[in-house]
């Protein structure tokens, strides 16, 4: 009897210890499914930080080239802004001889005139070429544009208007290089 209580034994711990097929089958599905949601969920969350990296790239690249554009738009900002001295002195030349009284038949005063004028213009039209534009003036003052020197009385212009242009502003592209110095009515 005891061979037999033994194997009596053993057989029922087999049984206790060894779950049915249903049992094992159910505990494999449930592991297997929390794992694919798992998994599932983990690639969700790499897909997400791949797709916000490459927004991120392409917002730096975007970045990169408008900065790169401006820096080429803008390289000759300095020179211009030297320029602006010689076209002042140009201006300043021309309205001396025109406020000169020349004598009639002063031929040679005639001539550095013209060639003063045609000069002037020639610089005028390579600043135009190069997006170097004279600040409008008329109107109204901006303080975006125009720098008021002093305020003076004015029965011609309303408060707030231009009345005398004392130095002329400049923009280059879409940039002011000098604002205008101007005087504006009371």
């Amino acid at each position: 009897m005891s061979d037999k209580s033994e194997n009596s034994k053993v057989e029922e711990e087999k049984s206790v210890e060894t779950p049915s097929s249903e049992e094992t089958t159910e505990s494999e599905e449930e592991n297997s499914v929390d794992e694919l949601t798992q998994l599932k969920e983990l690639v969700a969350e790499w897909e997400d930080k791949y797709l916000r990296t490459h927004a991120d790239f392409e917002n730096s690249k975007r970045l990169l080239a408008k900065d790169k554009a401006a820096a080429v738009s803008y390289a000759n900002e300095s020179f211009a802004n030297d320029m602006l001295s010689v076209v002042d002195s140009f201006e300043s030349a021309l309205a001396t001889i025109e406020s000169t009284e020349v004598e009639e038949g002063s031929e040679v005063i005639e001539k550095i005139k013209e060639g003063l004028d045609l000069t002037y213009g020639q610089l005028t039209k390579v600043l135009e070429k190069n997006g170097i534009k004279a600040v409008d003036c008329e109107g109204e003052f901006n303080p975006d544009f125009h720098q008021a020197i002093m305020q003076v009385e004015s029965e011609e212009k309303e408060s707030g208007e231009i009345v005398q242009v004392l130095q002329k502003g400049y923009t280059i592209k879409d940039r002011l290089l000098r604002p205008a110095m101007v005087s504006t009515a009371k």
